[in-house]
């Protein structure tokens, strides 16, 4: 007997049939579906944001590498951390693990 078969549960109907049913696990989301069975819409719109997270993390962690410690609010592993958590990471980290700079004087000034 197959393992799938062997978890399978049995479902009695009111007029005493009975149907086995497939062998789910707790943890399955019935929403779900496979990348094959989304419609190309939805996998176009999966791609762009995924691209978009990737392309949001690479430049903060560029930036955090390239940046001096002085220039960074907070310690520099703290917001490489930060930086890994989907899109909300590189966008906190743009705009408040960074001190701001004086354009006009080309120098570092807390605001």
């Amino acid at each position: 007997m197959s393992d799938a078969k062997s978890r399978a549960a049995v479902s009695e109907h009111p007029d005493g049939s009975s149907m086995r049913l497939a062998a789910t696990s707790s943890r399955a989301d019935p929403h779900r579906r496979p990348w094959k069975d989304l419609p190309p819409g939805r996998r176009a719109a999966v791609l762009g944001a995924a691209v978009i997270q990737i392309g949001l993390a690479a430049a903060a962690w560029w930036d955090l590498a390239r940046r001096p410690a002085g220039e960074v609010r907070g310690p520099k592993p703290l917001w490489a951390w930060v930086i890994a958590v989907n899109f909300a990471g590189p966008i906190a980290y743009f705009r408040w693990g960074r001190d701001r700079r004086d354009r006009r004087r080309g120098r570092c000034s807390r605001v």
